[in-house]
């Protein structure tokens, strides 16, 4: 992974988690945004613009990449590069977590 992805993707936005993670199996840009929806239990709704924008620029990097089109809906998956980045973010989140716990004693 080169420096240009890390310093841009770590640590990720939410939104760009969530677009990653739901990505883990074939999607098409609406079904991302409702899953995500049903995740959070509606505290976060993404943006058809900042959807369409974030994928763009995942493509372009090599994070996602279009597979194919159905009824006029694009259909993405996540790459090699993709996952080694969510991977970086889930251990950035679990260590945020774990030293959250063992600062509070819990």
């Amino acid at each position: 992974m080169d420096a240009h992805i890390r310093k841009v993707y770590v640590p990720m936005t939410e939104t760009g988690f969530y677009i990653l993670l739901c990505l883990q199996k074939e999607a098409h840009g609406y079904s991302i945004v409702q899953q995500v929806e049903q995740l959070t239990g509606g505290e976060i709704r993404i943006s058809p613009g900042t959807l369409y924008g974030s994928l763009s620029k995942m493509e372009k990097d090599g994070l996602i990449r279009f597979l194919r089109e159905e009824e006029k809906r694009k259909i993405y998956s996540i790459t090699d590069l993709g996952r080694q980045v969510l991977e970086l973010e889930t251990k950035r989140i679990e260590r945020l977590y774990r030293n959250m716990r063992e600062v509070q004693g819990v």
